[in-house]
């Protein structure tokens, strides 16, 4: 982590998330570089980075981004200035129009989808395609696995035809979550096993998300090898839309301690921020973020904490971290690793404030984007 940003804690509001601009900078270059090698194309995917303060530096080496809602196609038009990628799993009726006017590319869910709004698109300037479920997928957490039995993400090759209508020209699939290119390969084989005669028939293939090409030891090598040769073998142009790619590894969430107790002989340290609400991927995943200089797993005979968050959910904590000397009230701890699927989800549960949003600039320099308040919590309300 960049030291002159832990050097310069006291001037940050707490709780706070940094985003380390060079960092984005760095893995937006390499993942730039992926895709004039492959010849492919790669978007942001908004559920995963929503930071629009930083979208000008992204469209320096993306084109532009999907959305799976009309909230991030408003966001995806207004700040980077393009018409957005949309797939929702679900088209309302009273948003459709809107949502074909303000996007280039319109995925469909189910061929129950298509075939209610079909005639909504045509000749209209937008290209539609379907997206499908290889059936294959080794994310490890269901909750995560769009490929489990019963799914309601992507069709199933006994749900669709032969050939691909007039007016649908994309396969779309999404099966991976911070995987590396070995498991996309085996993914593509179940594709290809089950839809490689629609792959033929169709103009564009959208790869989805999950490809995790920024995070150290990822073959990029072998990734543009696959995109290249698919490319090739069905004449189709290759989309890619990662998100924790985009902001893997690229900022900080910043936290003080409020209290420190002893429970039952355990100590522990009460935080001004919250895992259920500004860290929710921890609980859900589960996972156990890192902290830095800490030890991420207790070490005998160092202080040792559980870590609690300020709400009043029993399960709102983390455990357990050591540290080389005791926390005191007022000391900062630095959660790793918390710009990708961590902003988007907060919430203001129990009233607690959203995090404040900053920047480390390039020039060393800290950048406060945004507090929140009172009105954050009562505008979601009434």
């Amino acid at each position: 982590m960049n030291t002159n940003l832990l050097q310069n804690l006291e001037t940050i509001p707490s709780p706070c998330f940094v985003l380390e601009e060079a960092k984005l900078r760095r893995n937006l270059e390499l993942i730039d570089s992926v895709q004039r090698a492959a010849g492919v194309t790669i978007i942001l995917a908004l559920k995963g980075f929503s930071m629009f303060s930083a979208f000008p530096l992204v469209r320096e080496y993306l084109s532009g981004a999907t959305a799976s809602s009309l909230n991030e196609i408003k966001l995806v038009n207004e700040y980077m200035g393009v018409p957005a990628h949309t797939y929702i799993p679900a088209y309302r009726d009273d948003e459709f129009d809107e949502v074909v006017e303000r996007s280039s590319h319109l995925t469909f869910n189910s061929w129950n989808q298509w075939e209610r709004f079909k005639h909504r698109v045509a000749n209209k300037p937008v290209s539609c395609g379907i997206r499908v479920n290889p059936q294959y997928s080794e994310v490890a957490t269901d909750m995560y696995n769009p490929c489990v039995p019963g799914s309601r993400l992507g069709a199933t090759r006994d749900q669709l035809p032969d050939q691909l209508p007039d007016g649908l020209e994309g396969i779309h699939f999404h099966t991976l979550c911070e995987n590396d290119s070995f498991t996309l390969e085996r993914t593509l084989n179940a594709l290809e096993s089950r839809f490689g005669d629609l792959l033929h028939q169709a103009k564009w293939v959208n790869f989805g998300g999950g490809h995790l090409m920024t995070r150290e030891g990822y073959d990029t090598n072998h990734l543009i090898g696959l995109l290249k040769n698919f490319r090739e073998k069905y004449n189709v142009d290759i989309l890619l839309e990662p998100g924790s790619a985009i902001a893997w590894q690229t900022g900080v969430l910043i936290s003080t301690v409020l209290d420190i107790i002893d429970s039952q002989g355990i100590q522990v340290a009460i935080l001004d921020t919250s895992f259920a609400a500004h860290m929710p991927d921890t609980l859900e995943m589960p996972y156990k973020p890192r902290i830095i200089h800490s030890y991420h797993e207790p070490v005998a005979d160092k202080p040792t904490y559980r870590l609690g968050g300020m709400t009043c959910l029993a399960g709102d904590f983390m455990g357990d971290y050591s540290f080389d000397k005791t926390l005191a009230v007022g000391d900062k701890l630095v959660f790793d690793d918390m710009i990708h699927y961590t902003m988007v989800k907060t919430t203001t549960f129990n009233g607690v404030n959203l995090p404040s949003i900053g920047v480390w600039k390039e020039n060393e320099s800290f950048q406060l984007i945004r507090t929140y308040g009172y009105e954050s919590f009562k505008d979601r309300l009434s």
